[in-house]
């Protein structure tokens, strides 16, 4: 089995079986986004994503779950995306779930019907990256995307049946924003209500354009205490009732776990408690 330049994937899906079917991302122009920057987008061939395959035949029953790679398979053609997942069916038997990241756009250019035949054939969970539900902080940072595209992508998921897991970045706005970021991203996830809600943490990286606008003097970074003020205000807003919420990925300064809206209070507590006591998560740790 092999796999080709840097492989992401969620953090809930570390016991799966990762199948790259393209290589990169095919926007890759966000301008906070470090992964898959020294990487050509392709897409693969379906001979070669088998013979892959077929190298760890010994291993498939193992595998109750399947992400399929990288940034946004979802970009590929129905007909193809259907002949992988009959694939899956035919082959890997113990499998209950088959996710992939998805972008907006990737879902807006498919139909209902192009949509439901993926879900038939197995493919049940989609990650989305918002990053954020303000449209001036979706131009800035080169998203290629609106609130509307991502307000008609869910409304189409929900259709369809897929369950969606999206991330949001605090921090994105940078200190001039952090307002507007929170609040308007509170009000995207209430008109959408995911299924799933990871809350992720600016940083910045130094192949990205954003960093040099940091250098530069042109976007201010917020700090932990900023950081955490921000998810505190947004916290305060959202309204997606059974929507579970996580801010447990590496790059948080407090982790944070709930359903909401019914653990909001709990959650805004944690977030108190941490302001209060400064036991932020230590520098060195987040991002691993």
């Amino acid at each position: 089995m092999k796999y080709y330049g840097n492989v992401f994937r969620p953090p809930s899906e570390a016991r799966s079986l990762i199948i790259q079917a393209t290589i990169g991302c095919a926007h890759n122009d966000c301008t906070f986004c470090y992964m898959y920057k020294d990487e050509p987008f392709i897409v693969r061939k379906f001979e070669d994503i088998v013979a892959d395959l077929e190298e760890i035949r010994e291993y498939f029953p193992r595998f109750e779950r399947i992400f399929i790679a990288d940034g946004d398979a979802l970009v590929l053609k129905t007909e193809d995306l259907l002949k992988l997942l009959q694939y899956i069916k035919d082959n890997f038997p113990n499998v209950k779930r088959v996710s992939a990241y998805a972008t907006a756009g990737d879902i807006n250019r498919k139909s209902i019907e192009e949509l439901k035949q993926l879900y038939d054939m197995g493919l049940e969970m989609l990650y989305i990256g918002f990053e954020s539900g303000d449209d001036e902080i979706l131009k800035e940072i080169k998203k290629g995307l609106t609130v509307d595209d991502y307000t008609k992508a869910m409304d189409k998921c929900k259709d369809v049946g897929f369950k969606t897991s999206i991330t949001i970045i605090v921090g994105l706005g940078g200190r001039e924003k952090w307002e507007q970021n929170a609040i308007n991203t509170a009000k995207l996830i209430t008109a959408t209500k995911p299924d799933y809600v990871s809350y992720l943490t600016m940083r910045l990286y130094q192949n990205t354009p954003l960093y040099r606008d940091y250098k530069e003097g042109k976007f201010e970074m917020p700090n932990a205490e900023e950081l955490l003020v921000e998810m505190r205000l947004f916290l305060e807003n959202v309204d997606s009732e059974g929507t579970i919420f996580r801010s447990n990925h590496a790059s948080n300064y407090v982790s944070l776990g709930g359903t909401l809206n019914k653990d909001r209070e709990m959650l805004i507590r944690q977030i108190d408690e941490t302001l209060k006591n400064k036991n932020f998560r230590p520098e060195v740790l987040r991002g691993f």
